[in-house]
């Protein structure tokens, strides 16, 4: 298991290639990224957070989906800081034996990422800058789990 939460902007492609690489044990992978998506006039979003909390509640959650599901790994990358439209959020990857455990895994992931991971978000563009609220859909999607 490794969790990450950087900065910096990291290689999607780089980090599932070594996810994977060398796997034998393994049957599936599955991998997901959040984009900085266009919307409205926004032109930029700032991610904050409190650092060593919100790495041991990444840990925490990440060692559950292990428990749950028979997982060989998992992987989760969380960028903070000023990030644009088109740029990468974060990065959560799954393996195990078989596909089901890695996708519901990687989706449970995902879920707890969008609503329950401790960050803030602030969006700025022309019509001036404010906090990114809790949506009631993404607070829902946790229920199934």
């Amino acid at each position: 298991m490794r969790v990450v939460v950087q900065e910096q902007p990291f290689d999607f492609g780089a980090e599932a290639a070594d996810f994977a690489k060398g796997r034998d044990d393994i049957g599936a992978v599955v991998t997901f990224s959040g984009i900085v998506r266009a919307d409205g006039a926004m032109t930029d979003m700032e991610i904050e957070h409190y650092p060593g909390m919100t790495e041991k509640a990444l840990a925490a959650i990440a060692a559950e989906a292990q428990a749950r599901w028979a997982l060989g790994d998992v992987l989760v990358i969380h960028r903070f800081g000023m990030m644009r439209p088109g740029e990468q959020i974060m990065m959560v990857a799954t393996a195990s034996k078989h596909r089901k455990d890695a996708f519901e895994a990687a989706e449970f992931l995902m879920d707890y990422l969008k609503s329950r991971a401790p960050f803030w978000k602030k969006e700025s563009g022309a019509g001036g800058e404010g906090w990114v609220a809790a949506r009631d859909e993404d607070e829902a999607a946790l229920d199934r789990w």
